[in-house]
């Protein structure tokens, strides 16, 4: 199956990029070419330097509902080892932050790509399902470690092991989604929170989301470590004059603060 206007990328002067999963009449479920152009699609904007964030989003009624079945022997016995063609391992080694606009659902595979996000923004009514455990399929996209990591385990093994719907709403109350809005709003806060992002400092936010990331997979010991290296070699590697800037444009944004109290 071709995967031609499949998948959609739209790059806006702002530095906010939108990568939309398009095939709506089949609930934007995967085949193994939309899997290849999505990874293409990250690894491309990643590269970007004009695009500084980065929304995923499905259209139609639902975000992602997960594998195609009639190419799932395809997809799981292919070649998404290869970090090329696998486009979670290239939203992963993705810079740039990606924030995900979940609406309708996002099922077993599609729950996966919305664990890949960095930040989460879902329509009212909207369902997490993790079906790994109904149908058999062994997940290899990061279900069955990010999921506990964020909700915890307790809460994590009963949605996977029940296949039951989390709802946006308590997916809101335990941490997963960070706003939760009117499907009409979905994309309207997303791009919100991606202008947010874009006007602070770039090299900054790169190197924020990195340590952030890199520390998640660490005890907590060695992410603190991680912490204090990067900063010594952050600050090492400024000169003088960039110093003198960066305390001129805190003290101005100090001083306009001020006066406006």
């Amino acid at each position: 199956m071709s995967s031609e206007n499949l998948v959609l990328v739209n790059r806006e002067p702002s530095g906010v990029a939108y990568v939309t999963i398009n095939r709506p009449k089949s609930l934007n479920s995967l085949t193994k070419p939309m899997i290849s152009d999505l990874a293409r699609a990250f690894k491309s904007l990643d590269a970007d330097d004009s695009v500084k964030v980065i929304v995923l989003s499905g259209s139609g009624r639902a975000f992602c509902s997960g594998i195609d079945l009639t190419a799932a022997e395809e997809v799981f016995k292919g070649d998404l080892k290869d970090a090329e063609t696998d486009f979670v391992a290239q939203m992963e080694r993705c810079r740039k932050p990606i924030i995900g606009a979940i609406a309708g659902f996002a099922v077993t595979a599609g729950f996966e790509i919305a664990l890949a996000c960095d930040i989460l923004i879902a329509a009212k009514g909207t369902k997490f399902i993790d079906t790994h455990a109904r149908f058999g399929i062994f997940p290899s996209w990061g279900l069955s470690q990010k999921l506990s990591r964020i909700i915890g385990p307790n809460r994590a093994r009963e949605v996977s092991l029940t296949a039951m719907p989390l709802s946006a709403e308590q997916a809101e109350k335990w941490g997963l989604v960070n706003h939760l809005v009117e499907v009409s709003e979905l994309l309207k806060k997303a791009r919100e929170v991606a202008e947010a992002i874009v006007k602070n400092n770039q090299d900054f936010v790169l190197r924020y989301k990195s340590v952030i990331n890199d520390g998640l997979k660490l005890n907590l010991g060695d992410a603190l470590a991680l912490e204090k290296e990067r900063g010594h070699d952050y600050y090492e590697g400024m000169t003088e004059e960039q110093f003198k800037k960066m305390q001129e444009f805190i003290a101005a944004r100090s001083s306009g603060r001020a006066s406006k109290l």
